[in-house]
């Protein structure tokens, strides 16, 4: 009986180490605080009790504060989501496919935008909120944006977002000779 409960007190341990998360938080010398997954130098170390968050600028399930994605001091961004193309979306043919980034508050001038598509980096202007994709070929796309802020040294990346091109079959009705 006595190994029952060094059984039990294992397996109370193994499941609260597998549920706690780091965070270290600091403040920059403007006075925001900034929190990440990576040590900073002079940052205090928190020990979470979930690993969890809710994506870019949101909070953990613990309420410990927010959690940047980025390893570096985030930028003083509130939100950056890509607002188009949504998720899954599809589009056909030659469509142009609007591309759209939501950020709060509004890109300062010390920040700037690199955008990727399928992990390649995109020759976008540095202040490039929205744009248009023409003429992709047929394929899944994967589309992300990474906000830097000179004035920190600190970025944000979003979410990426996973949108379709497809193409009409050259065996369509609309594409027969007659």
């Amino acid at each position: 009986m006595h190994l029952w409960r060094l059984w039990i007190a294992l397996g109370l341990f193994a499941a609260f180490a597998a549920g706690a998360a780091v965070v270290y938080k600091w403040t920059d010398g403007d006075g925001v605080v900034h929190f990440s997954d990576q040590p900073v130098p002079g940052a205090e170390k928190i020990v979470t009790s979930s690993g969890s968050t809710n994506g870019i600028g949101g909070t953990s399930s613990s309420g410990a504060g927010t959690t940047p994605k980025s390893a570096t001091a985030a930028p003083k961004v509130g939100e950056a989501t890509i607002e188009s193309p949504s998720k899954e979306q599809v589009f056909f043919g030659d469509d142009v496919i609007p591309v759209r980034l939501n950020l709060a508050p509004e890109l300062q001038p010390t920040q700037a935008i690199a955008w990727k598509l399928n992990g390649a980096t995109l020759d976008q202007p540095r202040d490039a909120i929205s744009f248009a994709l023409q003429t992709l070929p047929r394929g899944t796309y994967s589309i992300s944006a990474t906000v830097t802020d000179s004035a920190s040294g600190g970025s944000l990346s979003t979410e990426s977002v996973t949108f379709y091109v497809r193409q009409p079959s050259e065996l369509a009705p609309q594409h027969k000779k007659s």
